[in-house]
């Protein structure tokens, strides 16, 4: 086995989405090779509701899929295909949006108040930008959970895992989506499909990602050549991006660690950009943005992926 060694390790940066919305972004600011085929990852974690009750009120997708997970509090959603509930702790919702959708999505908090969720965004490759929207709604005793023997538990949202298959099926990417926590202390290796790209996000406790070479603390990106002083540990809020290998491991700090690990194929194709709509040609966008404004941007023939 090839430990994957740590590229970057970045804090997620706090900015403000949807109608007024405060959250911290991990993945959405740089490159969007280094992640591929994911665009996008946010954390959205607030106990003052002030912070979160204006939403996501009405906006499109097209040429992407939104992969939202809820740890508190609960979601309630809508789209324009008719499509309306709710997402509560535990709970996953897989959105393709295809040739288009507009939706919303209005966060409620639970009874003391607290929201907590993450939003990856997955993109589609080019043969399948316009195929036709759908949903996948998990709820949270669907989802497969394993408790190792050394009490390492790992929720199984996409992707097949120690010998457990995740329940959300068909995404482009052929995703691995893995919530681990392992506890105080106790060192863990998870395997990773050598084809993939990597990352993972720390939202609880502490950890040290250890590189090839053993279990060395690795630099952030605005550490110098010269810096001997790089960070120890990985902690809250901080995103890993690795290289490659066919697993990564970490070691559990003092209060134990809790981190999303993500990975899927890259589809190596250009990436234009722009909002809520990703195309592969800036005349893809344009022509995009042309029909939100003419009213033609939902297509009821759209191909069956």
């Amino acid at each position: 086995m090839s430990l994957r060694p740590v590229k970057k390790i970045i804090k997620a940066k706090p900015t403000i989405e949807g109608a007024g919305v405060s959250l911290r972004r991990a993945v959405g600011f740089g490159d969007p090779s280094e992640t591929d085929p994911f665009l996008l990852l946010d954390d959205f974690r607030n106990e003052n509701p002030e912070d979160y009750l204006a939403g996501f009120p009405w906006h499109p997708h097209r040429g992407i899929e939104t992969i939202t997970y809820v740890l508190a509090g609960r979601v309630e959603h809508g789209d324009s295909m008719g499509n309306k509930g709710v997402i509560s702790s535990g709970d996953i919702q897989w959105m393709t949006a295809g040739s288009g959708i507009i939706h919303q999505e209005m966060p409620k908090g639970d009874t003391v108040g607290r929201m907590h969720g993450f939003q990856l965004w997955a993109n589609l490759p080019a043969a399948l930008k316009m195929t036709s929207p759908r949903y996948q709604e998990i709820k949270s005793p669907d989802i497969p959970e394993i408790i190792d023997d050394d009490g390492t538990k790992v929720r199984i949202v996409c992707g097949n895992f120690w010998g457990k298959k995740g329940p959300v099926e068909g995404i482009a990417a052929n995703p691995i989506y893995i919530d681990v926590m392992v506890p105080a202390g106790k060192k863990k290796s998870l395997s990773v499909d050598t084809r993939n790209n990597a990352f993972a996000y720390v939202f609880e406790g502490s950890g040290k990602f250890c590189n090839a070479s053993g279990p060395l603390s690795v630099p952030t990106e605005s550490v110098g050549w010269m810096d001997t002083t790089p960070p120890v540990e990985a902690d809250n809020r901080s995103l890993i991006l690795f290289d490659s290998g066919d697993e990564v491991t970490v070691q559990a700090g003092e209060e134990g660690i809790r981190f999303l690990l993500i990975s899927g194929r890259p589809f190596k194709e250009p990436v234009a950009w722009y909002g809520p709509i990703v195309m592969n040609t800036q005349e893809e966008l344009r022509k995009a943005f042309e029909e939100l404004q003419s009213g033609s941007f939902l297509k009821r023939n759209a191909k069956k992926k």
